[in-house]
Formats: structure tokens, sequence, C-alpha cells
């Protein structure tokens, strides 16, 4: 065990150049490599061999699971899930032979999301806040809020709740429901979708941050 700054665990194998930040609750685990200048929040994990490269920003309560490389130019809000072996990229157009470090595009993953294991986000887009990114999607496209995201390329295929469950509905209200949650939501315009019951910028409730039906109600 190693820990640079206090209040963080760094497994011994860990690498942590600095300068950097990390937050307190913070886990990162075998063969990691932290980059000076990154900003991790507090309470995230990161799994076995995660990469996260020179002033990159990861939010609060971020888990990265095993071999993922967070580039420089990701910037990856509160509550992201990373799924195992997910690719993010920062060059459109790479070559060996020329050297683009400096013009990295950006790519921006809100908060909540998810992005499927084996998933491939391709530089300059923006994922919305609790999209849901299929396994072994490639994305090359800006995601809107709450979308469900699958293939290759990606296609919408319908809406997600913050619970990670397909949303029901609407019913004759115009409102999709969460079977898991409870939770309602609407399409305040054309794709863009609302939850009427929690900001999307507000935490869950402890009461509804654990699950109450099994995985198969997704799967419906």
């Amino acid at each position: 065990m190693s820990s640079g700054q206090p209040g963080y665990f760094a497994h011994e194998t860990a690498v942590i150049d600095t300068p950097c930040s990390i937050g307190c609750g913070t886990k990162i685990w075998h063969f990691c490599h932290v980059c000076t200048g990154a900003k991790i929040g507090a309470g995230c994990s990161l799994g076995q061999n995660v990469f996260v490269g020179a002033d990159v920003v990861i939010g609060n309560r971020v888990k990265i699971q095993n071999n993922v490389s967070v580039y420089t130019g990701v910037t990856i809000e509160d509550e992201v899930f990373l799924g195992p072996s997910c690719v993010l990229t920062n060059v459109t157009n790479p070559r060996s032979q020329v050297n683009r470090k400096g013009i990295y595009e950006t790519t921006l993953i809100r908060r909540g999301a998810t992005i499927g294991a084996n998933a491939t986000i391709v530089c300059g887009v923006t994922i919305g806040r609790y999209a849901f990114i299929a396994a072994g999607a490639v994305v090359s496209k800006d995601v809107p809020d709450y979308a469900m995201m699958v293939g290759v390329p990606a296609r919408w295929k319908g809406w997600m709740s913050r619970h990670g469950i397909m949303l029901s509905g609407p019913d004759r209200e115009g409102i999709l429901h969460c079977a898991e949650s409870g939770y309602r939501y609407r399409e305040v315009s054309p794709g863009v979708i609302r939850c009427l019951d929690l900001d999307e910028e507000q935490p869950l409730p402890a009461d509804k941050a654990v699950g109450t039906r099994a995985y198969d109600a997704f799967k419906q």
C-alpha cells in the first residue's frame, strides 16, 4: 500500500506521478498509472491496469473497471461507470509519423453515464447524462441524456432510467416509467428526456440507490 496524499488508497504496484490531485476515499488498484496534472475526485475506484493521462479530469464516485485508458482530452463527470476494456480516444486521424500532441480532441462523459465493456467512444463527442452505451458499441456522434445506444455504429434503441432499466411507455399522459425505482420520465421535447421526480444533478436518495427488482426487468 502507498498513499502519496492522505485519504486515498493506492496499491503498491500503482504509479502516481506528481503533482496530481486524488480525492478522499478513492481506491487505485494493481498496475494503474496516474499521470501528472490528473484530477481524480472522491470515492472513485480504478480497477487493475487503468491509465489516467496528464490533465485528465475525473469527477466523484466514478467507477473505472480493469484495462481502461483515460487519455488527455477526456473529462468524466460524477458517478460515471466505465466497463472493462472500453476504449476512449483523443485523436481522430492518428499517424505514427505525425506528432499531434497538444491538439487532442475533447470528449465529455456526463454525469451518471455507463460505458459498457469493450465499447469504443470516438473522440470529440459528448455522452449525455445517464446514457447507456451497450457492450461492444462504437459511438462516433453525440449521445443524448438517458439514451440507450447499441451496435456498430451505435444506434438509439430506447431510453434508460437512472437505475439502468429500459423505460416503459409512454402511457396516456406521455409518462415513461422505471420498473425498478418507480421514477417517472417524460420526453419534454423531441429527443430530450427528463426525470419528473429527481433533478439530473441530484444524487439518488439512499433508499433508491439499492436495486429493488431483478436484472430481468432490464432485458424485457
